[in-house]
């Protein structure tokens, strides 16, 4: 055991530090408190808990979801010399039984457990004699019915807790609405939890959103993406699509696996290994693919169709990246692929009604002792065809009612049902239907808001923070709708733009390695930044890169702009990008005299937001919100969008509004100095406006 967390970060893990953020984790952890952690994808969350368990007597039970993370945790901790193992359905009974010995005596110090352990009634007593240090639930969300992967076993959880002693518990997970917080707040019986958020922003990824109403038009414009940066994951709705998209990919000949949930266990564990170990270079899947996948180097991440809320969307598309460079996000928008998303809603929210019909079918069919062998498909044709997901989701509403029960066929594949007491009546079933219909209704908001972002005119990263509510965030510079709101015309710098830009590509000169035949590149754009900003990640002082002369020289610039300045720099081909394992970055010919101040040069140059918000500041008075004039917007942007057909966002948005209302210009001069207006919407639309404002001046 050790004596400090430092002491185990520096001796197991060899890292000197830990990243921002990191620290008032674990030092609160370490205090003894309960909490809930919201840290993006590749923020670092397994070694939140992982060093306070080396440091404490007793055993840290890690409950993860995913088969597959599990074994990289355990096998990854095991080559450090810690003593790590795990319980899941792939683990044989006697070798439960024996990692749960060691876990008594006292031998292990941490072991992962799948959430349908603590439905074993063996499994739980057992673990009652263990001294538990800590019990760290990962991937929270999966505990909340309006999280985006609500997972039944999650919810056993708080009652396993309290059985166990109520030892300290912390949640973790990747993304969270206010709700969802409370609901793991809740269903975990946390006391004098802590709640820490750290920033969801990805500066290193960059979000797009594309229509195309035809699947000739998404399936070259994949080709593209794929041909362009070659390892990623595609996120399909259905497994029809996957298997479709995974064979068109083949033909091309791409390494390409598939995965859905009609794969064997054996074979989705195969897939995902081959993945892993970067035998294959794209995966076209399913949602539930990804969630845990220790792969840092994937530069792209397709949906090919609509995800069913934003949450679902932006965990999926953080898992480009993870390793801080450059990756690219595209979502295939057509508001047809809503019509799956709302069949999936239908399916995952069985009514009143059908749980009673399901349960009425099953006393039935039952023989004397109340039991049944009826498939999910023979159930849904009893029932004039009814939904197959909504009766598989009755099924499982009335299991969790302990109104009925399951058990294995001998000799057969499908499972049998056994009712618990066949003399309650179907009218009497304890159905809470206003939590149904509380929940379909938030799912459907969930869609609504997915689709709302396809639609508005700001910044993607901007849109899904504010969403997560985080309301001081500035445009990430490099997304779909920044990139077009950018102006096109190259100048040369100013004085203090040009002495930024030499410390800029200096800063890339001391990463890189000069040799006879020009520069050669050692590192990406995501160290490059953190190096210029100053960070304390483990990666700078891993590399050695805190000891260069650049280290900090920007530390008072925001790592938004510093990207888009070097993807600026790279446009005028001042800098270049290699591309092999991973895209990694250096000067070119013209880039060394513009670093030593040879030679001049024109930019596109990046807007500042800071620069924006006083610009709009110091050109219009702020007349304070009203609205009234803002409802009067309102009705000009929805005559406007019905008059050329399309939806009210595609006008303007309404945060665009907002600020028309408040600064009320008087001309297009004015007007462009508003957030969302740019020089072809004001062409199009501000007059109509401008005209409405005048009503009010």
């Amino acid at each position: 055991m050790f004596t400090s967390t430092q002491e185990a970060l520096e001796q197991v893990f060899g890292f000197p530090s830990l990243r921002e953020g990191q620290d008032e984790v674990i030092d609160t952890i370490m205090s003894g408190r309960d909490g809930v952690v919201i840290m993006p994808t590749g923020g670092g969350k397994s070694l939140c808990y992982q060093l306070p368990a080396l440091c404490r007597e007793g055993v840290t039970i890690v409950v993860s979801p995913l088969i597959a993370l599990m074994k990289d945790q355990v096998d990854a901790l095991k080559s450090k010399g810690v003593s790590a193992e795990m319980i899941n359905s792939t683990v044989s009974w006697e070798r439960q039984v024996e990692i749960m010995d060691r876990m008594r005596s006292g031998e292990l110090k941490l072991v992962y457990v799948a959430p349908e352990r603590f439905r074993v009634e063996s499994f739980l007593q057992t673990i009652q004699r263990v001294k538990i240090s800590l019990l760290a639930i990962d991937e929270a969300h999966c505990l909340s019915q309006w999280g985006h992967d609500f997972r039944p076993d999650y919810m056993r959880l708080g009652k396993a807790r309290h059985l166990l002693g109520d030892p300290q518990c912390v949640a973790f997970t990747a993304t969270a609405t206010a709700k969802v917080r409370d609901d793991i707040n809740q269903v975990l019986s946390l006391k004098d939890a802590f709640s820490v958020i750290s920033g969801f922003s990805r500066p290193n990824l960059s979000f797009n959103i594309n229509h195309l109403d035809k699947q000739l038009k998404k399936f070259q414009r994949m080709r593209e993406i794929v041909a362009k940066y070659r390892t990623g994951i595609i996120y399909c709705s259905t497994r029809k699509k996957v298997e479709e998209v995974g064979e068109l990919l083949h033909d091309l000949g791409v390494r390409v696996v598939t995965y859905h949930g009609g794969m064997s266990d054996q074979d989705r564990e195969r897939t995902q290994n081959a993945f892993i170990k970067k035998e294959v270079d794209v995966a076209v899947a399913t949602n539930a693919f990804g969630m845990g996948i220790d792969r840092s180097d994937l530069r792209f991440v397709i949906h090919y169709e609509l995800p069913g809320s934003v949450e679902a969307y932006y965990q999926e598309a953080g898992r480009a990246g993870r390793d801080g460079e450059d990756a690219y996000c595209e979502l295939f928008f057509n508001y047809a692929d809503t019509r799956t998303q709302e069949f999936f809603i239908e399916g995952v929210n069985p009514s009143a009604s059908l749980i009673r019909r399901v349960y009425q079918l099953l006393v039935n069919k039952s023989d004397g002792r109340g039991e049944v062998r009826l498939r999910i498909e023979d159930i849904s044709n009893e029932l004039d065809r009814a939904n197959g997901m909504a009766v598989s989701s009755a099924i499982s509403y009335l299991l969790k009612s302990q109104v009925i029960e399951r058990f294995d066929v001998e000799g057969q594949r499908v499972k049998g049902t056994r009712i618990l007491n066949t003399s309650l009546l179907a009218r009497d079933l304890p159905i809470k239907e206003a939590a149904l219909e509380e929940k379909e209704r938030r799912d459907r908001e969930k869609l609504k808001s997915m689709v709302s972002l396809c639609y508005d005119d700001r910044c993607r990263q901007e849109w899904i923070l504010h969403y997560f509510g985080e309301d001081e965030s500035t445009p990430c510079l490099q997304c779909d709708q920044c990139v077009s709101g950018e102006s096109s015309e190259q100048r040369e710098p100013s004085e203090e733009e040009h002495l930024l830009v030499r410390k800029v590509l200096s800063g890339v000169a001391r990463m890189s390695h000069q040799t006879t035949e020009g520069w050669k590149p050692r590192f990406g754009k995501g160290k490059m930044v953190q190096a210029l900003t100053g960070s304390q990640s483990q990666e700078m002082f891993k590399f050695g890169l805190q000891n260069l002369s650049t280290y900090g020289i920007l530390k008072g610039e925001k790592v938004t702009y510093l990207n888009a300045v070097l993807g600026a720099l790279e446009r005028a081909s001042l800098v270049r990008t290699e591309v092999g394992d991973y895209p990694l970055l250096t000067l070119t010919e013209s880039g060394e005299k513009a670093m030593k101040g040879n030679s001049q040069y024109r930019l596109v140059w990046p807007s500042r937001q800071q620069a924006s918000i006083s610009s709009i500041q110091h050109v219009l008075s702020d007349c304070g919100f009203d609205s009234q004039v803002y409802d009067s917007l309102c009705r000009v942007r929805d005559r406007l969008a019905k008059e050329e057909k399309v939806p009210p966002y595609r006008i303007f948005s309404n945060k665009t509004l907002e600020e028309l209302a408040r600064y009320r210009p008087t001309s297009k001069e004015e007007a462009l100095h508003v957030n969302g207006v740019g020089p072809q919407k004001a062409d199009s639309y501000v007059a109509a406006f401008l005209e409405e404002l005048r009503r009010f001046s």
